[in-house]
């Protein structure tokens, strides 16, 4: 039985009417008995699905946070930071095209960062090929780094996820992605950084190293 677990506002929109789908989707795969045995030590443990929180490195302040964060920058200086793709999609709402960006094929072993406040929010361990050609992720590292806004253009009902603190676009949730969540988070390349495994202490992410040690 597939159990697809709604945060709030998906919830709401459920109520309120349907939810739109991706109009470039496929049969998702199901997710392996080590995936499916995570997600339910993950419930059991309680906070996240998967029992891991973000560090108090992550939720500290940012004098704490030991890793690059430019969430504090002005506009004229994220301009200067950042790629003309990168301020369009964080910026002003912008998609990236399908199968052509950075991150959708990537299957190293890392973590997947806010491209403006280094905030870690997806586990390679949680991504998985959902043919539409944007990187995907059945569930965030922690959802209190996501922020979710009901979103209407183009003639659709979505659910928008934003990086919370640095308050830019990062892709939109379907209730269409694999078990044990239900879910798939569609994010835009562009949005994110990746840090590979051997590179987490070096960037910073040395706390994080643990999910990737079996």
């Amino acid at each position: 039985m597939k159990i697809t677990f709604l945060t709030p506002l998906m919830a709401a929109l459920f109520v309120g009417g349907s939810l739109a789908l991706a109009a470039c989707r496929e049969d998702k795969p199901e997710p392996s008995a080590e995936v499916e045995a995570e997600g339910q030590a993950g419930e059991a443990a309680g906070g996240n699905i998967d029992g891991h929180g973000l560090t108090e490195a992550a939720a500290g302040d940012a004098a704490e946070r030991p890793w690059r964060d430019w969430s504090g920058l002005s506009d004229d200086e994220l301009k200067e930071k950042l790629t003309s793709e990168q301020y369009r999609v964080t910026q002003l709402d912008g998609t990236e095209r399908p199968f052509e960006n950075k991150y959708d094929g990537n299957k190293e072993a890392g973590l997947y960062v806010c491209i403006i406040s280094g905030d870690p929010l997806f586990s390679s361990r949680h991504k998985f090929d959902s043919g539409t050609g944007w990187p995907s992720f059945y569930q965030p590292l922690d959802p209190a780094t996501l922020a979710e806004v009901e979103d209407r253009s183009h003639g659709m009902i979505r659910v928008e996820v934003r990086a919370k603190r640095a308050d830019s676009h990062l892709g939109h949730v379907f209730t269409d992605g694999p078990q044990p969540t239900g879910l798939r988070y569609c994010m835009n390349s562009a949005a994110m950084r990746f840090i590979p495994v051997d590179k987490l202490e070096e960037e910073g992410y040395g706390d994080f190293v643990g999910l990737f040690q079996d």
